[in-house]
């Protein structure tokens, strides 16, 4: 690949470093192969030399050579999405345990520094739809040889690069011995902090039984849930385990079962006993289990409920990263989720902008201006509130009693934005401070645009994809932008940092990488109503 400035006579099938400006409001993208007509474009607005790079015979273009490598990766219960941008990504088909071969990514990713993977934790749980690994070529091309190694060297694997296991349903029996002093609510606490465990894996305590803390009895105990037909049998001794004579392991031993590991390098969780009766599973819990806190029965529980083979080796290996006693319970990932989640997987939030002077129009508020007998706001939020957005918002400012009355009587919720003398920026502030932490993107649409549709609202929606690298979607008409704009909450410290009355558009040019253009059928994209000319154009169209 050759990587240079160069003169636009010069440039054509270069693909562009940076985005160009051929014309007032219209750009080449980054990563843009030059043809003809755009060097013609380029002439014309007198720009003599562009940075760009030419991919030679020996190369392979970015997105041929993230898609090569990302579909060898893909083992059971994972799909592959096309390639943007270099980018491949690989998502979880279904619930369950991500298992993936960390020496094997280790050594693919120290073949070229062209060449990059990453994927999530060995063993870490993953939600139907989660982003699992990406392949990123760093420059637009990549050495056809060092694709060809990289593939090899998956070939030469013996278990896939990464893969799914899903949660299995399984019959489970949990046992609580009791001694005298025991609480009774300190077992009630216990199983339903269990039953909670086992939800996170799709699973459930089937049955449950109570006996002394004696092996004698609880030998009974653990061969009735075995007559039963439990496969993974939970025990909560009212003591705790010191030793392979102890009570829980005498009593696995006593009902023919046998040990297989004790102790575990986890803290919490380093007293857990596993066992066996036949080919099913029996596990002497560790006192940390009756908390929710994450320990290191965790970590073998999930395994378990997805059908992978724990053995002390594993144990043993669990050390590495097990020192748990110092950090805060991690949060399951259902946990981590917006509180605000349609159907199609994508919270956004249209935030309706109603705060302004309207300076140009003179006395008059624009935005309750009547165009065919409702006030030109009304039309934006009707307009709105027929989209598949999750929730419609609005900001106020200006004739804020007034405003706020039209909205409440679409029964859209209001901020109001003290600052609105400040400019467009610091409405977009009001609503992204309020908004970000609840929805996924926030839909910023102007209060004077009555002429955009409801299906352009949709296809900015059904275009967003943080995962995908379509953080912030822009409607366009003829190759010129507009509004409204889609804009992914992960950018809610760059709005804070916004002054004045230009809105996102810097926030738009500093990260071009992830802006994605959505074409428009019209140009109501453009059609803000500022001065007294133009809203009178409109009454009488």
């Amino acid at each position: 690949m050759i990587f240079g400035r160069m003169a636009v006579g010069d440039a054509h099938g270069v693909v562009l470093a940076h985005a160009v400006e051929i014309a007032p409001g219209k750009l080449l993208k980054k990563g843009h192969v030059l043809t003809d007509s755009d060097i013609e474009s380029l002439k014309n607005n007198r720009i003599e030399t562009i940075l760009g790079a030419r991919i030679e015979e020996t190369d392979m273009p970015e997105d041929e050579a993230a898609a090569t490598i990302a579909a060898p990766l893909a083992g059971a219960n994972i799909t592959v999405k096309p390639p943007f941008t270099g980018r491949a990504n690989l998502f979880a088909e279904m619930r369950g345990i991500a298992v993936t071969d960390e020496e094997r990514i280790k050594s693919l990713n120290h073949i070229d520094e062209t060449i990059t993977i990453a994927t999530v934790k060995n063993y870490e749980v993953v939600e139907a739809g989660q982003m699992l690994a990406t392949v990123k070529i760093i420059p637009f091309a990549t050495p056809k040889a060092k694709v060809e190694k990289v593939l090899d060297r998956i070939k030469a694997a013996t278990q896939p690069i990464v893969s799914i296991h899903p949660f299995r349903t399984k019959k489970i029996g949990v046992i609580s011995t009791l001694l005298p002093n025991t609480k009774e609510k300190v077992i009630e606490k216990s199983e339903r902090i269990m039953a909670d465990r086992l939800a996170r894996g799709d699973n459930k305590i089937d049955i449950l039984r109570h006996c002394d803390h004696h092996e004698d009895a609880l030998a009974e105990a653990i061969t009735a849930l075995d007559k039963d037909g439990c496969t993974l049998i939970l025990i909560f001794g009212a003591s705790a385990i010191t030793d392979r004579k102890d009570v829980i392991p005498a009593a696995i031993t006593q009902a023919g079962g046998g040990i297989d590991h004790f102790g575990m390098p986890v803290d919490p969780g380093n007293l857990l006993l596993m066992g066996h009766l036949r080919d099913k599973i029996v596990i002497g819990l560790p006192g940390c289990t009756r908390s929710p806190k994450l320990n290191g029965f965790d970590f073998v529980l999930d395994r378990i409920l997805a059908d992978i083979p724990v053995t002390t080796s594993d144990i043993m290996d669990m050390g590495a990263g097990g020192l748990l006693k110092e950090i805060p319970s991690r949060p399951h990932p259902r946990n981590q989720e917006r509180k605000t989640r349609p159907a199609n997987g994508k919270s956004v939030a249209v935030l309706i902008l109603a705060a302004g002077q309207s300076r140009r129009m003179g006395e008059r508020n624009k935005l309750l201006a009547e165009i065919d007998g409702k006030a030109m706001l009304r039309h934006t939020a009707e307009t709105a509130l027929e989209s598949k957005a999750a929730k419609v918002f609005g900001v106020t400012g200006h004739d804020r009693e007034k405003i706020e009355a039209l909205f409440s009587d679409l029964k859209i919720p209001t901020f109001h934005n003290p600052d609105f003398a400040e400019g467009l920026s610091s409405s977009l502030k009001t609503g992204f401070r309020a908004l970000s932490d609840e929805y996924d993107g926030v839909l910023v649409c102007l209060g004077d645009m009555p002429l955009v549709s409801a299906d352009l609202f949709d296809a900015l929606i059904d275009a967003f994809d943080v995962e995908e690298g379509r953080a912030i979607i822009v409607p366009t008409f003829k190759g010129k932008r507009g509004n409204p704009v889609l804009i992914a909450s992960q950018y809610k410290n760059d709005i804070l940092t916004l002054t004045g009355d230009i809105g996102a558009k810097s926030l738009i040019a500093e990260n071009e990488s992830h802006v994605f253009n959505v074409e428009a059928d019209q140009d109501s994209i453009f059609a803000d109503i500022d001065t007294p000319d133009a809203l009178s154009a409109l009454q009488q169209a």
